[in-house]
């Protein structure tokens, strides 16, 4: 089977979770006997596109304009051209490489168009990985009002979304219930958690060895590592730093970039929080050397979030085998996923006291340690690659059970 994945983001340039995740997918599509190819925009490249393999999986980038770091109003508009802009520069391409299954990645939440393109000329199934509720988080959040020009633009895209694909994978058991009740007239749902496969055991010469660099010798560091933004209400992470000021093994480290980064940078200057350390984005070689170096990883949600999300950056800290420290929205499942398999502590945005709580206990090498083993078996149980490989490829049937892949 042919399977073509699409997604805004991928290897080597990506510093996003997203791009590593999908990776991960191609690959095991690609263990699976399958043959993959990956098409993704680059703004960087001067031809209209180009065609290079990265460990074995075929990778088309087509032209396209900023979608990261860029102000928001430029990203809009490069968000929206992004299927025009592909169609346009691939068309030959693609109608001369016909694939029998087409996997999109959402967000973004503007691929429909090139998505009906290709299932018209392929007549292939299309199935939708669906990892944020765009635009439900930033009505939610207050970003732009509910009956605004913006969230019905978002919201026309967003049905557009939907309706191209043939199975939608979403993230959750509360998302998946609550787009149901939003959603009810869709219904080829499927649960798909996010995944990552198992790591190897890592060198202990890393690119960058961060304990010497910053000298922070055997401190216990706390290290929250992505997008640092009004989603994930960082606020709740510096309250927590500001607490933790009277151990003086326990450092903070922030890694990532996004809305909220001047914010971080601002606290911890004005706050004068002498155990925080801010760093701005790294590539996947980099972050994956500093998971392995680190003791905690922490994770945070923004407490106005309807949705339930599961922040991809927790796949790395169970890879690493990295105990698990984060604070949820009300009724995430996320917290009972991470507690019942005792690899972590989750509290709810806004209660402080239990988060410093959980985060104190977190000081034990012990319970570190058996914690961070545990993160490593939930990730073999429930966030494995394969399964996920499993779970696509099966849905992709007709209500007789006859495979509909040709």
């Amino acid at each position: 089977m042919k399977v073509l994945i699409i997604v805004d983001d991928y290897l080597p340039k990506s510093i996003k979770v997203a791009g590593k995740m999908m990776h991960e997918l191609a690959l095991e599509f690609l263990h699976s006997g399958h043959m993959v190819t990956v098409v993704t925009p680059d703004p960087d490249q001067e031809e209209s596109y180009t065609l290079k393999d990265l460990d074995r999986i075929s990778v088309l980038r087509f032209r396209s304009g900023r979608i990261k770091n860029v102000p928001k109003p430029i990203r809009l508009i490069n968000e929206i051209l992004l299927s025009f802009r592909a169609t346009s520069a691939l068309s030959h391409w693609l109608q001369t490489n016909p694939h029998d299954l087409i996997v999109f990645y959402s967000p973004t939440i503007f691929w429909s168009g090139l998505v009906c393109y290709l299932k018209r000329i392929w007549k292939s199934p299309s199935y939708l990985i669906l990892r944020d509720f765009f635009p439900q988080w930033v009505i939610d959040n207050g970003i732009i009002g509910k009956h605004s020009v913006l969230a019905y633009l978002f919201r026309f895209f967003e049905r557009k979304l939907y309706q191209s694909a043939d199975a939608i994978g979403i993230q959750s058991p509360a998302n998946l219930k609550w787009f149901t009740k939003t959603f009810p007239k869709i219904s080829n749902t499927q649960l798909l958690y996010n995944w990552a496969s198992p790591l190897d055991d890592f060198s202990k010469d890393h690119p960058v060895n961060i304990r010497e660099k910053y000298n922070l010798g055997d401190k216990i560091i706390f290290f929250y590592g992505g997008n640092i933004g009004h989603a994930q209400d960082m606020k709740n992470l510096l309250v927590l730093a500001e607490r933790m000021l009277s151990f003086p093994k326990v450092q903070f480290l922030f890694l990532g970039a996004g809305d909220e980064f001047e914010l971080v940078q601002d606290t911890i200057a004005n706050k004068t929080l002498t155990n925080c350390l801010l760093l701005g984005s790294v590539s996947q070689d980099i972050f994956s050397s500093i998971l392995h170096q680190i003791d905690v990883g922490l994770f945070t949600l923004h407490p106005d979030h309807k949705t339930h999300n599961f922040p991809g950056k927790i796949l790395g800290y169970m890879q690493s085998g990295i105990p698990i420290l984060g604070a949820v929205n009300q009724g995430n499942d996320l917290k009972n996923v991470i507690e019942e398999g005792n690899a972590g502590l989750v509290s709810l945005a806004g209660d402080h006291d239990t988060l410093y709580k959980n985060a104190v206990s977190m000081l034990d090498l012990q319970n570190r340690r058996k914690m961070g083993t545990n993160a490593r078996m939930l990730l073999q149980s429930t966030f494995s690659v394969a399964t996920t490989v499993e779970k696509i490829v099966s849905l992709m049937k007709n209500e007789n059970g006859k495979k509909i892949l040709r």
